[in-house]
């Protein structure tokens, strides 16, 4: 049995600059299988319009606008100064405390974001799933770049802050995006795994920000790892956002934690395993997500 859609393909899967209503695109068995990573290449313009959906969304008639993408890392920063800087007194490894939290926020917000919205993107378009063909892998890709503008805009104001604390980075600041990287592929990685748990199991919704929750305690947003007592050193650094965060400070800041080659190790090599068997979760169960959504 074969179903028969409307789109700009030809009945050879080339694309074509003719009117859409003109073709046709034979949905066969096993053809979806076959023509997976063509597909989401074919289909780029739908992954354009929902990333773009998602920024309109997010600013448009939004009280603070742009605004909002630092409202969240600065109202975090004062809380952890207050309650770990000047009330708890930990150390943050000779960095002013307020930028040493802000460093360790950013990375942390960008995957806590993606890893949200990516992990319900799929259950908020039921009906444009249920409705029409293209690959699925596209919607919780899609929400992972306004959570990126949100980073960009969010560390545009901590270089800002970094000049009026008149701190400069260091030269490591080029291996910066590797981090940056590191941390958006994670969360979508995650995110396809919650994302197609959600779609079958509704009450995931109420998982997930617990899980983040816990993330932001077990990671080092407002400590530093060298804190951490040698004994759960082993286990610790088995988090992945362990080696982004510090990483990250130390592309900035050139600061060194214990250990911090076998966190990024360990945090690229966790990212690489979570990437695969998160598209493969994903591929294995999206084919049900119209009967079930």
């Amino acid at each position: 049995m074969s179903a028969t859609l409307s789109t700009p393909e030809t009945r050879s899967g080339e694309l074509t600059s003719e009117p859409a209503a003109n073709f046709d695109l034979i949905i066969s068995p096993g053809r979806v299988q076959r023509e997976y990573w063509k597909d989401l290449w074919r289909y780029r313009e739908l992954f354009y319009f929902l990333a773009w959906r998602d920024v309109l969304v997010r600013y448009k008639q939004a009280v603070f606008g742009v605004a909002w993408a630092l409202v969240r890392p600065l109202i975090t920063m004062i809380l952890f100064t207050f309650v770990f800087g000047k009330v708890a007194k930990l150390p943050s490894g000779g960095v002013p405390y307020s930028l040493f939290v802000l460093s360790g926020m950013l990375p942390w917000q960008l995957f806590s974001s993606s890893l949200g919205e990516a992990s319900n993107s799929v259950v908020s378009n039921a009906n444009l799933v249920s409705k029409v063909y293209f690959p699925r892998m596209i919607i919780p890709a899609a929400t992972i770049i306004v959570n990126l503008l949100d980073f960009l805009i969010s560390f545009a104001i901590m270089l800002a802050y970094m000049v009026f604390m008149r701190i400069a980075p260091c030269s490591k600041l080029l291996i910066l995006p590797f981090f940056i990287l590191d941390a958006a592929v994670l969360s979508m990685s995650f995110g396809l795994c919650l994302a197609a748990l959600n779609v079958r199991y509704r009450d995931f919704r109420y998982v997930i920000p617990f899980i983040i929750q816990f993330g932001l305690y077990a990671s080092p947003v407002g400590y530093t790892s060298a804190i951490v007592p040698l004994k759960y050193r082993l286990i610790y650094i088995l988090n992945p956002m362990v080696g982004i965060i510090d990483g990250f400070r130390w592309s900035i800041f050139g600061s060194t934690t214990p250990y911090l080659r076998w966190s990024i190790f360990s945090s690229v090599v966790t990212t690489a395993v979570s990437l695969w068997f998160g598209i493969y979760y994903f591929r294995k169960t999206e084919r049900n997500f119209a009967d079930v959504i």
